[in-house]
């Protein structure tokens, strides 16, 4: 069997991770030195970038110079890309530039693990993690809707292959942008290592930085914005009987995301009323803790490429609740309670029963373990290897 030349592309590597960092992170870090893999060179913002780079920001590290580089390079881009004016620099202009500097490389294979591929020359492989952007622009702000819209053409006249992260979502892009069937795989993500129960005993100190304590809070791990349905999640607990709102509280954990003005001001004022509790961003070294320390998983998004948070909370043996639409059922599979995420009374029924049925509960911590044992980012690279394969031999 031919050995693969692999060139990986690893711009969206950029603390603090989203879920498409996180997956080219796992990539990054699980590519090299597997079996069918002969050379494999990663690259980032128009240049390639070396193995000590990406292995500082595995670990989040900002003290060496080439980390700071990347770092203030990636919050210049982002700034960048945020006026029209630049959006159309980075579409038009900046693909001719790599497009350049990849002219020697066309016997790699290149994978660009978020969208966007350039032209060099050579077989390619683009993962599309959803279609929000295509199918519900109202969820994102309006350069970044015209960025992908006016790119995602060409990166289809390129790619050899598509990957998805689940198979609904693979039904969406073989509808949408009419692609035949053999050119898109559903390549499911994992969970990592670092995501399993902790006993109370470890969790309390922890829990204590945080005010809280285990297993007497609900959890809900996502960015601010309204793709999440953060409003509707904060207007079911409200609906919850008082009692439940002071014994198991709503803790938000996510970053300022984009057009959440209103949904912050409702925030700040359920916290005032004591039964609410947003973190902002919490460290990779918490956030298991976290988890594992609910006493419910809650995420009643409006839709999503996968749903990472989801296995997160089933590895470390928490009951989950979240969305009977999108591909949220696929990735819970039999281990979650589904409600209607636009339905504010359905959400808060599934709340007030994840917290009260020990019953359920303890049935679904046991689907959500055998759910998450069998969903591992080591199962996601030996099967993005294969379509690598695929496409390598087909060349």
């Amino acid at each position: 069997m031919s050995k693969v030349k692999v060139i990986m592309g690893v711009d969206s590597i950029t603390w603090p991770l989203n879920g498409m960092g996180r997956y080219a992170l796992e990539l990054a870090k699980r590519l090299p030195g597997s079996d069918g893999i002969e050379e494999l060179l990663f690259f980032a913002n128009g240049r390639f970038v070396s193995e000590k780079v990406l292995a500082a920001i595995s670990q989040g590290g900002t003290a060496n110079a080439a980390m700071f580089g990347w770092r203030l390079f990636s919050a210049i881009k982002r700034g960048l890309r945020q006026s029209n004016a630049a959006a159309w620099v980075h579409t038009e202009i900046l693909p001719a530039i790599v497009k350049r500097r990849l002219r020697n490389f066309s016997e790699f294979l290149y994978h660009s693990p978020s969208y966007l591929l350039p032209d060099h020359g050579g077989p390619a492989v683009t993962t599309i993690h959803d279609l929000s952007i295509f199918k519900f622009p109202q969820w994102h702000p309006e350069y970044r809707v015209k960025r992908l819209n006016a790119a995602i053409g060409k990166t289809l006249d390129v790619a050899s292959h598509v990957i998805t992260d689940t198979e609904e979502v693979r039904r969406e892009v073989l509808d949408y942008f009419a692609l035949p069937e053999e050119m898109v795989t559903a390549v499911p993500l994992g969970v990592g290592d670092s995501f399993y129960p902790r006993r109370d005993a470890e969790l309390a100190l922890a829990l204590e930085t945080f005010g809280l304590k285990p297993g007497e809070y609900s959890l809900c791990v996502a960015s601010i914005e309204p793709r999440k349905n953060i409003d509707r999640l904060v207007g079911a607990y409200a609906n919850l009987p008082v009692s439940l709102q002071r014994k198991y509280p709503l803790v938000l954990v996510g970053d300022y995301g984009w057009n959440s003005e209103d949904i912050h001001r409702l925030i700040a004022d359920c916290e005032q009323r004591g039964w609410l509790k947003y973190l902002k961003h919490v460290s990779d070294s918490y956030l298991p803790l976290l988890y594992s320390g609910c006493r419910a998983f809650v995420y009643p998004s409006l839709y999503e490429g996968f749903g990472l948070p989801l296995l997160e909370a089933m590895a470390c043996g928490v009951p989950v609740l979240t969305s009977d639409c999108s591909c949220m059922p696929e990735v819970a599979g039999d281990a979650g309670m589904l409600v209607d995420p636009y339905d504010i009374l359905s959400v808060a029924k599934g709340i007030e029963r994840i917290l009260t049925d020990d019953s359920w509960r303890m049935s679904a911590v046991e689907r959500g373990f055998a759910r998450a044992g069998s969903m591992t980012w080591d199962n996601t690279v030996r099967n993005t290897l294969a379509v690598y394969r695929k496409v390598w031999d087909e060349k």
